[in-house]
């Protein structure tokens, strides 16, 4: 079933002087432009497309991918204010309307706006800040570990507050962060747990001892760049190796015991060194 404000692929059935007609199912036939055409695109052949609707209310299909998608949620531009509502860019030549009646606050032109997107009534894509109507704060969908798409949307006194799979709110605490983050990024993470009041604790690290290997490997490469040696043991502290291999001691601790085990390493009393073979 072809799905507006979502990527179908859909059949070319017939060409015209404005494009080619694709076959949108329950849809019926949707243009798409010549200057969205492929060359060489010829009847019976498949195509990934976006569906939308054109300033005239008639469903079209481009090749370009716009910046979010019925059901997601994106750091928009306003382009202007009008008496129907705010447009945003999106990406598309249509921009993107923000209804009056979906403003949580006014926006302002040349401000960016978190929105989602969503089909109204008359099948017209048009967006939303009201972005609590369609998030959940407590879940019982995830488990610790789980590996997620995240948007980072707020920063707090905590850390930053972000949305996960498009559907829940979490936190990334601040002091458990070593890569820096900002909002509207897009990036992958996992569940830390969900807490007694189910809300979701975030964290941009594989769980256990997955995140080991990598850092391990860290280790080595910065000892082979420096003749073998580290001044840098599992007593050190916190603030110097998160500066270096931005991860806590606790997984720093873990790794160099990993290679320690392995006979990779020797762990001296003021630092760390390469064994030879």
């Amino acid at each position: 079933m072809a799905t507006i404000g979502l990527f179908n692929q859909l059949s070319v059935v017939r060409n015209s002087e404005f494009g080619v007609y694709l076959d949108g199912e329950q849809l019926g036939d949707i243009l798409l432009p010549n200057r969205s055409v492929p060359e060489g695109c010829k009847i019976g052949d498949e195509l990934n497309v976006f569906i939308y609707l054109d300033s005239e209310d008639r469903l079209v299909a481009t090749l370009d991918k716009p910046l979010v998608m019925v059901g997601e949620f994106a750091w928009l531009t306003v382009l202007s204010v009008t008496n129907v509502g705010a447009f945003l860019d999106w990406g598309l030549p249509k921009d993107l309307l923000l209804p009056f009646a979906e403003q949580k606050y006014p926006p302002e032109v040349g401000r960016r706006v978190m929105v989602r997107v969503y089909l109204d009534n008359s099948n017209r894509l048009a967006a939303s800040t009201r972005i609590d109507d369609f998030l959940e704060e407590e879940s019982d969908d995830f488990v610790a570990g789980q590996e997620v798409d995240l948007l980072i949307t707020d920063s707090t006194d905590l850390g930053y507050k972000a949305i996960v799979d498009n559907s829940h709110w979490g936190v990334l605490y601040s002091n458990e962060l070593f890569q820096n983050i900002s909002k509207g990024q897009r990036i992958r993470g996992y569940i830390k747990r969900i807490r007694e009041d189910r809300k979701i604790d975030l964290t941009l690290d594989k769980p256990g001892f997955e995140r080991i290997p990598g850092v391990a490997e860290q280790i080595l490469a910065t000892l082979k760049e420096h003749d073998g040696f580290m001044l840098l043991t599992d007593k050190s502290s916190p603030e110097t190796i998160r500066s270096l291999f931005k991860v806590s001691k606790k997984v720093y601790k873990k790794a160099i015991g990993t290679l320690y085990k392995q006979r990779l390493i020797d762990i001296e009393e003021k630092g760390i060194r390469l064994i030879k073979k």
